[in-house]
């Protein structure tokens, strides 16, 4: 099995405070194909973004990260069971699962054994479903400076493993029954600070950062102020790109 990759420890609490959140119809979506609402998995849940969601409807809910930093930032509900738990191996019971959800994560998991514990761990007939948002679009001043950043600047920083979210996570295996999804996005207003905060959650500025001792958001800045011409909030959008089936 690879090695477990975690690059959201360090400034957990900014991921919790810059990320964005996962639409609504992506949730609308799942529970349409959905008939069992007793336990759903939440895999890589980060901070339990998903999970917070996933509890409102399921009578039980269980969120695994490999963080224990990102798990301290997550709310707790009575029906949520936070457990630092690598995607591979788990400590949930056979046949247990309805749903599986793993946003923005499934890029860092060794696929194969991951599957096999989410074939364990699934009802027959359970759902399982990897998302993940790629470019982020602004205005067009303001995306060519992230592209800036993106390309030229941590271009060579960044994990082998973003090459699946760039390639809208087509590439990754997924063998599953797959269920045709809709296109979603994520719509948000932020000010330019809100911007300079997701952006330096990204783990290539942080691999950046660790080898140059340079925050390099620090370095587009003036142009990212200029090119945000003085607006108080703009409105952000994500595409968001799904794969989802039918175990």
């Amino acid at each position: 099995m690879k090695d477990a990759i975690d690059n959201f420890s360090s400034g957990s609490d900014n991921y919790s405070l810059f990320r964005p959140s996962s639409p609504d119809e992506i949730f609308d979506f799942l529970y349409s194909n959905i008939v069992n609402f007793e336990h759903a998995w939440d895999c890589g849940t980060g901070n339990g973004q998903v999970a917070r969601v996933l509890a409102k409807r399921f009578h039980n809910v269980t969120a695994t990260d490999i963080s224990e930093e990102q798990i301290c930032e997550a709310h707790s509900l009575p029906n949520i069971n936070y457990l630092i738990e690598r995607a591979e191996y788990t400590s949930l019971p056979t046949s247990s699962v309805d749903l599986v959800t793993v946003a923005q994560a499934i890029h860092w998991f060794d696929f194969e054994p991951f599957y096999a514990e989410v074939r364990r761990v699934c009802r027959a007939g359970a759902i399982v479903a990897a998302w993940t948002y790629a470019s982020i679009h602004v205005t067009e001043r303001v995306d060519k400076v992230i592209d800036k950043l993106y390309r030229e600047l941590t271009g060579p920083y960044w994990d082998k493993e973003r090459r699946y979210v760039d390639e809208c996570y087509q590439s990754i295996p997924f063998p599953f029954d797959e269920i045709e999804t809709p296109s979603f996005c994520i719509e948000q207003h932020m000010t330019l600070a809100q911007l300079t905060g997701y952006l330096r959650t990204w783990s290539g500025v942080k691999h950046y950062e660790r080898a140059t001792q340079v925050d390099p958001v620090t370095i587009v800045e003036e142009e990212l102020a200029a090119a945000w011409d003085n607006a108080g909030t703009r409105l952000t959008t994500w595409p968001v790109y799904m794969r989802a089936g039918r175990v």
